[in-house]
């Protein structure tokens, strides 16, 4: 990587990111779905089969699978912006597809599962996995849509147009 001075420290040039097709994308929902579903399912044996708890069991199962991703959406004469939080996750590990009307950012990252000696006294569930799909008030121009990923925030913009297609955007480390 090269190295441009700023005012204040060094910083790293961006790194491309890896786009997702829509096919992949869907096949990556259907997993993500079915995934919740047996968590929600073992949630619901775990509690002794107790029934009028689904949406409870579900959400939990959601927030143990998948990280929240916070979204801030701001809109200019001819921009959105969007900042995205994804903390922990590299431009290497995240997805992003953008059409005229919708964005979806998803990505994965991997861990390493390092098991020390002795019992767990004390563990939380954590998700290595995020999937976002946000519904724009407009068209944009995904032709000319930029990303970049610096310290844990995602961020994006998107022209707006009057016409655009489906694109695939890379996103670049600040």
């Amino acid at each position: 990587m090269t190295e441009t001075a700023t005012a204040t420290k060094t910083a790293l040039a961006p790194v491309p990111m890896k786009a997702v097709e829509p096919k992949d994308l869907f096949e990556r929902l259907d997993r993500i779905y079915d995934a919740i579903a047996h968590r929600a399912f073992d949630i619901f044996e775990g509690n002794g089969r107790n029934f009028g708890h689904d949406l409870e069991n579900w959400i939990q199962a959601e927030s143990e699978l998948l990280h929240p991703v916070k979204v801030n959406m701001t809109e200019t004469e001819r921009t959105f912006t969007v900042q995205a939080e994804v903390p922990g996750f590299t431009a290497k590990d995240l997805e992003i597809q953008v059409e005229p009307r919708r964005l979806t950012i998803s990505g994965k990252k991997e861990t390493s599962s390092q098991q020390e000696k002795g019992k767990a006294v004390f563990q939380e569930y954590h998700s290595n996995e995020v999937m976002r799909v946000l519904d724009l008030p407009v068209e944009v121009t995904t032709e000319n849509v930029t990303a970049t990923l610096k310290n844990g925030v995602l961020e994006l913009q998107l022209p707006k147009s009057s016409k655009a297609k489906s694109f695939r955007v890379e996103v670049k480390s600040a």
